[in-house]
């Protein structure tokens, strides 16, 4: 199965997930800013991954999502994943209530891989890091690479 992971980030924890999944799956993670359309050809599953901003996926890869053709992933399983601030650790009401609210980038970019054609093929996923800058909380890039083996 051919299997590309997409991703965007900002202080390198997305990247390591990206990492972890791509050697789990035996396959290609390659930064949004350098996937070429030769990347995209043949693939029987896209996974997108960003870190959750402001509630949403990095504007790169909202605009890439957006960008492709429409049906353009027609018969291909898409994924998502991001990676979170655990806000119940924060004790911010408002915090939460905003989670809660707006969700997180997973959901997002999952959504636009489907209105372009794709197949869900799990449920979005978020991987959590320690504040906004990270590093990647114990064990979450084993989850993430038990994540993506089950895909």
């Amino acid at each position: 199965m051919k299997t590309l992971i997409v991703y965007d980030s900002v202080f390198g924890n997305t990247a390591k997930l990206a990492q972890a999944i791509a050697k789990a799956l035996d396959s290609k993670a390659v930064k949004v800013s350098e996937c070429t359309e030769a990347d995209l050809q043949s693939l029987d599953m896209i996974i997108a991954g960003s870190p959750t901003r402001m509630f949403k996926p990095m504007p790169s890869m909202k605009s890439a999502i957006k960008g492709l053709p429409d049906g353009s992933l027609k018969g291909v399983k898409v994924a998502a994943f991001d990676s979170r601030f655990a806000v119940e650790e924060s004790d911010s009401k408002m915090l939460s209530f905003m989670a809660n609210k707006f969700g997180y980038a997973a959901e997002k970019m999952l959504k636009g891989l489907e209105k372009k054609g794709g197949t869900a093929a799990a449920e979005p996923i978020g991987f959590f890091v320690s504040g906004n800058e990270g590093p990647i909380v114990k064990d979450e890039e084993k989850r993430a690479a038990a994540w993506a083996k089950s895909l």
